[in-house]
């Protein structure tokens, strides 16, 4: 049975853009809210957005007219009797929610569908105390829902199966793309999440850079449209922390999803992000004021050896920018007075010490793939130091690369520097997520790039990477720092060891 009626439960940021594209889909919208004033200012928001496209030319004038007039506000749930569908966006709040669930299922037909779009509550949580368990399932769209062409569709334990199927033919309907998401702990895209942001704050948190570098290198290095920190200020810490928090507790302390407790001195000082002025960086009203790149005392740098590694291409572009610098290159160790390692998964010390090179004229540079899959070191040279390196010349290396065909930055020593580290989780945490049955690889994948705004999806950039890279890059991680949160998922080391790829 098509649905054409829909009930929405809330009229928040999330019920008013639900009701937007519903009524673009062409169905009738019935909208409620404890505050009746809130729905009507809702469905007045609705309008104006859907008058800005007819505007823009993006809508005929007599369609938008046509999908305003099908946002209709009501006084009471009872006037959901007739509807197909509810889907309850209130707020986050487990009894909230059930008692919600439990007035609806009373109101409502036999035949109507019960949605909730909670972003991290159990579907069956929710369902549990309400007679009809199977015909409740979770429909969870993205903030803002007219841009964010994506919507979660989690089944329930008790869940019937057409339902699932319903719910994925009404999102494609209104012009968004379903994915299939099992009920467990952030679902699909909350859940992929916890590679990026979480891997960035534990490099923070360890010294290795400063949060404008990290940004640096994981946006203008490795391609990703944000840098966890400037993304984290924009979420607001008040709502990715208490995430992080939440997904933790739900897996039961399961490493991979640690949280940062230093984060959390952060959310109490009030240091937010743009909604308080202040967060990892500082604002003025909406601009965001960036402190002053590194700078490195420049001084001479004597003749230089790179070292052989496994990535040639990456070693051969590293060179070019060397000889566009006019730094000389030697073959011969003994006579080279700097030493360039270029390690996937070590450390510079590490490196140093199995190259046989002396660590305090010894550095090393990321030969990591950018996820345009060109080595990152064609634009950004992350240059990494050891406990023992002299700083001079640390230094003058680096202000020799800076400007000469790209960037460069300068950071302490970590296994996976900041770029390896952070990708392999992210690879990781998905291959976990596709061992456990959670979704796809081809939903995982589409829901990340929909959801989170990655350039490639986690499975595509295992593939970009190499998967056995990956899986060795995971296991020097292990073996270095003896954190079970590197510990590699099955999934990801039997596609490896096969030569399978991960995002077929």
């Amino acid at each position: 049975m098509d649905i054409a009626t829909i009930g929405i439960v809330g009229a928040g940021a999330m019920g008013r853009g639900i009701a937007q594209v519903a009524a673009e889909g062409g169905l009738h919208v019935l909208h409620y809210d404890t505050k009746a004033a809130a729905a009507g200012e809702a469905r007045d928001f609705a309008a104006g957005m859907i008058s800005r496209k007819v505007d823009k030319g993006v809508m005929p004038a007599a369609e938008g007219e046509a999908a305003s007039a099908r946002i209709e506000t009501v006084a009471e749930l009872g006037a959901l009797r007739d509807v197909d569908l509810v889907v309850e966006a209130v707020v986050e709040d487990l009894g909230v929610k059930r008692e919600v669930f439990r007035t609806l299922d009373g109101i409502v037909g036999e035949a109507a569908i019960l949605a909730t779009n909670t972003s991290s509550l159990s579907i069956t949580e929710i369902a549990a105390g309400c007679p009809r368990p199977e015909r409740i399932a979770g429909f969870h769209f993205f903030n803002p829902v007219p841009l964010m062409r994506i919507v979660e569709v989690i089944p329930g334990i008790l869940t019937a199966e057409p339902i699932v199927d319903r719910l994925c033919d009404l999102a494609e309907r209104i012009g968004h793309r379903p994915v299939r998401a099992a009920d467990t702990p952030g679902f699909l895209v909350n859940h992929a999440g916890r590679g990026y942001k979480p891997e960035a704050l534990r490099a923070f948190d360890e010294g290795v850079a400063d949060h404008v570098v990290i940004d640096r290198i994981l946006r203008d290095g490795i391609g990703f449209r944000m840098g966890p920190f400037e993304l984290m200020d924009l979420v607001g810490l008040d709502v990715s922390q208490p995430v992080m928090e939440e997904i933790y507790q739900q897996f039961y302390n399961e490493p991979r999803f640690r949280p940062n407790p230093h984060m959390r001195r952060r959310m109490k000082a009030g240091l937010l992000g743009r909604k308080t002025g202040a967060g990892f960086y500082r604002y003025e009203g909406n601009r965001r004021i960036d402190p002053p790149y590194q700078e490195f005392r420049k001084g001479q740098v004597g003749p230089v050896l790179v070292a052989e590694c496994e990535d040639q291409e990456a070693r051969a572009l590293l060179i070019a920018r060397l000889e566009a610098a006019s730094i000389a290159l030697v073959a011969n160790p003994e006579d080279a007075e700097l030493y360039v390692v270029m390690p996937y998964g070590a450390d510079c010390t590490g490196a140093a010490l199995e190259h046989g090179f002396p660590p305090e004229l010894t550095v090393a540079v990321d030969p990591c793939c950018a996820l345009d899959g060109r080595p990152m070191v064609s634009r950004m040279a992350v240059i990494m130091t050891n406990p023992a390196t002299d700083p001079q010349a640390a230094e003058a290396f680096a202000a020799a690369l800076d400007g000469v065909e790209g960037e460069a930055v300068l950071i302490a020593d970590s296994p996976g520097f900041v770029a390896q580290r952070v990708l392999a989780n992210i690879v990781n945490v998905a291959s976990d997520i596709a061992l456990k049955g959670i979704a796809t690889p081809g939903d995982i994948d589409v829901a990340v790039r929909l959801g989170l705004g990655y350039p490639k999806g986690p499975l595509e950039i295992g593939d970009l990477m190499g998967p056995r890279r990956v899986l060795r890059l995971l296991e020097w991680l292990y073996a270095t720092t003896g954190d079970q949160r590197f510990r590699a998922s099955l999934w990801l080391r039997r596609r490896a060891l096969l030569g399978l790829p991960l995002s077929a």
